[in-house]
C-alpha cells in the first residue's frame, strides 16, 4: 500500500459488519454526515481512513481484506481507502465497551458520582491495560503507513494516547486530535489515579493541535492539564514538558444540501405521511436520541408530562413524538437507563390518554429514516442532554423542522452558537423545560421564523468536510 499524506484515525469506520440468517458478511454504512464528510475526505488521493473492527463480523472482514483494506476486498466505501485494524475481541472489549465507556465517557459527561466515585480495582486496571494496548495498535499503524510529513488526524475519546505514542515512533509527523465530547472538569478528572490522569493528558499533549467543539471544553482540558501535570496556560495553548500544543476550538455544523435530500426520499416520504397522519394535526414536540444517560431523556419525558399537568389546554392538541436508538446495550446501565425511560413513557400514557389521543408516542428502534421524519414533524425540538460535545440534532432538526422552534440544554456546544435564538434550559430543572416547552408551543409565528432562521444560518456554518479542512489546516 502506498504511504498516506494525510490518516483519518477513529474508533468506529464508514463500514460495519454483520452475519446474515445464512452466517454471511453483510456490510452497512455509517449513517450521518459526519460519516459522509470522512468518507468524502478519505477518498481524496494519498488519503487513509484508519479504524477498529469492533466485532466478531467485523474482525472476520478486515482479516479476509488484504492488509485489512477493506475497499480492496471489494466493499463499498464510497471510494475512500479504509484499513480496518483486526484488534483482538477480548482487548476491544476492556478498551472500548468498558474503559472507553463506563470511565472516560462518563468522566467527560459528568456522570460519574462523586458520592459513588470510580472503583480502582483488578478489572479497572485490565480494561486500562486493554485501552493502552488498543491505542498502542493504532500508533503502530500510523507510524507504519503514513508518509514522510504526513499529517494525521485523531478523532475522539478513544485514541488520547494515540498522538505521544505516534510522536515517539514518527516525530516528523503533524499530529492533531479532536474531541467530539466535553472534556471532564478538574473535579471529576480528579477521580482517575495520577499515573492513569498524566498518562491521557501527556497523550492528548503529543499532538501539534487539539480541537474541541466549544471553549468550554478546551477550557476544562486545560484546567485538568494545569492541575495534574503543573502544565502552563496562556494564549490557548499549554505547555508542558517542553512542548506547547494549541487548543483550537472547531465547531462542527450540518451540511444542509446533503440532509434535506436524504430527508426527501421516498423511504422518509412514507414515514412522514404516516407521522402525519398519527398525529392528525397536533403540535409535535420531537426529540431523537440515543438511549443513554447523557441524553437526559426520562427528565425530557417528565417535562412533557409536567406541561400537560400545568397546561391543560394542550391536551388533545400536542403530542410528544421520540425515537430513541438503542445505545450500548451490552452495557447494564444503558439497558436499564433505556427500561426506565420505555417504563416512563408507558406510565405517562396511562395516566394521560383518552380514547382519542395518545400524549406520547416513544419508539426505541434504529430506524434513521423514521428520525428524519420526526424531525421533519417537529413544532418544537427538544434536546436537554446533562451535556454534550456538539448535539448535532440540535442542528439537523432546525434544518429540517421548518420552521422548528428549539428547547436546547446550555450543557451542550451548541448552545454556544444557538443560545440567542433557541430557548436555553438548565437540563437539571423539569420546571423550567416545563416552562420552555409552553412558550415554544405558543410562540407567534412571526417569532418563531425570526428564530429559525437565526438558527438554521448557525446550524449551517461549518458543515463537516469545512470542520475536517479546519482541522488538515491547523497542521499546515
Amino acid at each position: 500500500m502506498k504511504a498516506a499524506e494525510v490518516v483519518i484515525a477513529s474508533n468506529r469506520g464508514p463500514l460495519s459488519f454483520a452475519y446474515d440468517e445464512s452466517d454471511r458478511l453483510i456490510s452497512s454504512r455509517a449513517g450521518g454526515g459526519l460519516a459522509s464528510a470522512m468518507t468524502g475526505a478519505a477518498a481524496a488521493p494519498g488519503t487513509v481512513w484508519l479504524c477498529a473492527a469492533l466485532s466478531d463480523a467485523d474482525r472476520e472482514a478486515a482479516l479476509a481484506s488484504p492488509d485489512g483494506r477493506i475497499d480492496v476486498a471489494g466493499y463499498d466505501t464510497s471510494g475512500a481507502a479504509v484499513v480496518m485494524l483486526p484488534l483482538d475481541g477480548d482487548v476491544v472489549a476492556g478498551a472500548y465497551t468498558r474503559f472507553s465507556t463506563t470511565t472516560i465517557w462518563n468522566l467527560n459527561h459528568g456522570l460519574v458520582d462523586p458520592a459513588a466515585p470510580l472503583t480502582i480495582d483488578d478489572a479497572w486496571r485490565r480494561d486500562w491495560s486493554s485501552y493502552v494496548d488498543y491505542n498502542r495498535t493504532f500508533a503502530d499503524a500510523i507510524a507504519k503507513i503514513a508518509a514522510d510529513g504526513a499529517r494525521v488526524l485523531v478523532q475522539d475519546y478513544h485514541l488520547d494516547l494515540v498522538p505521544a505514542a505516534v510522536r515517539a515512533l514518527r516525530p516528523d509527523l503533524r499530529i492533531g486530535h479532536f474531541t467530539h465530547t466535553p472534556w471532564a472538569t478538574s473535579t471529576d478528572f480528579a477521580q482517575l489515579p495520577q499515573d492513569v490522569a498524566e498518562r491521557l493528558l501527556r497523550g492528548m499533549l503529543g499532538a501539534d493541535s487539539l480541537g474541541f467543539h466549544s471553549p468550554r471544553w478546551a477550557a476544562d482540558f486545560a484546567a485538568c492539564a494545569t492541575a495534574v501535570l503543573g502544565a502552563a496556560y496562556d494564549d490557548d495553548a499549554i505547555t508542558s514538558d517542553g512542548r506547547r500544543t494549541p487548543l483550537r476550538i472547531h465547531p462542527l455544523g450540518v451540511d444542509p444540501g446533503p440532509l434535506r435530500a436524504r430527508a426527501t426520499e421516498p423511504d422518509v416520504e412514507k414515514r412522514v405521511a404516516g407521522l402525519r397522519r398519527l398525529v392528525a394535526g397536533q403540535q409535535v414536540i420531537g426529540r431523537v436520541d440515543r438511549t443513554e444517560p447523557a441524553k437526559n431523556i426520562h427528565r425530557g419525558l417528565l417535562a412533557v408530562a409536567q406541561l400537560f399537568r400545568d397546561h391543560p389546554e394542550h391536551l388533545g392538541r400536542v403530542v410528544h413524538v421520540a425515537l430513541a436508538y438503542p445505545s450500548r446495550q451490552n452495557v447494564a446501565e444503558y439497558r436499564d437507563y433505556t427500561a426506565d425511560c420505555v417504563a416512563l413513557a408507558a406510565e405517562i400514557n396511562a395516566e394521560l390518554s383518552t380514547p382519542s389521543w395518545t400524549p406520547v408516542l416513544f419508539n426505541v428502534r434504529n430506524d434513521y429514516p423514521r428520525s428524519l421524519a420526526t424531525m421533519r414533524c417537529a413544532d418544537v425540538l427538544l434536546v436537554n442532554s446533562l451535556r454534550d460535545g456538539m448535539n448535532l440534532v440540535a442542528k439537523e432538526g432546525v434544518l429540517l423542522g421548518d420552521p422548528a422552534t428549539l428547547v436546547l440544554s446550555r450543557e451542550t456546544g451548541a448552545a454556544d452558537e444557538m443560545g440567542a435564538a433557541a430557548l436555553l434550559v438548565d437540563p437539571l430543572d423539569v420546571d423550567a423545560t416545563t416552562d420552555a416547552l409552553h412558550q415554544a408551543l405558543t410562540m407567534s409565528p412571526e417569532e418563531r421564523a425570526r428564530r429559525h432562521k437565526e438558527l438554521a444560518d448557525v446550524a449551517a456554518a461549518l458543515p463537516p468536510r469545512a470542520w475536517l479542512q479546519a482541522q488538515l489546516d491547523a497542521l499546515s
